[in-house]
């Protein structure tokens, strides 16, 4: 008995949760222990690459499939977003290059651990997506929610300290940045679960 081939779209979709996954993973690993800010600028853009190629992938076949799993916007929205939360994990690791930080602090450390956990939800609930487990992707869009309130706390933490221990002013800016931009990737992801919630509430 052959297996029934998955469909491309929800493939496609998983690969990127996957490919999210591999990129938070690798970001957490290497911004709490970055030895070759080069390599790790490097080694984003390659993940960030393979997203791209997925979305790439979505809006190929998406202009030549008259019948799809999901409403096509559907399908393009979570793409983007998806794509969204990757191309924020490569911006942030090229300031990392562009602004020659080598060391970074506790906060980046923690932002970093967010999007991990984050990444994981966000394979989870794509993967329970292709099984059309719909009401059972809830509890990662509100774990997704969660981390994102978390993001936001820690945001008001870190520029806080940020101001109130760093004299340098080029040092306060980069730093400043460095925060803004991790902490709009977590809203990154957010948007991911929005963006199930809304493929739930259409489909279940």
């Amino acid at each position: 008995m052959r297996l029934k081939k998955k469909d491309i779209f929800f493939e496609t979709l998983e690969n990127m949760a996957d490919t999210i996954v591999q990129a938070a993973d690798y970001f957490a690993q290497h911004t709490s222990n970055l030895q070759d800010v080069t390599l790790f600028t490097n080694e984003m853009k390659k993940y960030e690459n393979k997203c791209d190629d997925y979305t790439h992938t979505i809006i190929t076949e998406l202009n030549k499939t008259f019948i799809t799993p999901l409403e096509r916007d559907d399908i393009m929205e979570l793409t983007t977003t998806m794509d969204d939360v990757l191309d924020g994990l490569e911006a942030t690791a090229s300031r990392f290059y562009m602004y020659n930080i080598t060391e970074p602090d506790e906060y980046i450390v923690q932002f970093a651990d967010i999007l991990r956990q984050s990444a994981y939800e966000i394979q989870k609930a794509v993967h329970l997506l292709s099984q059309k487990k719909l009401l059972a992707i809830r509890e990662y869009t509100i774990r997704l929610n969660d981390l994102e309130n978390q993001g936001d706390e820690l945001l008001r933490i870190c520029i806080k300290n940020l101001f109130a221990t760093v004299t340098d002013p080029i040092e306060l800016i980069k730093r400043k940045e460095l925060y803004e931009r991790l902490e709009t990737t977590t809203d990154s992801c957010e948007d991911v679960a929005n963006m199930l919630e809304s493929i739930i509430m259409r489909n279940s």
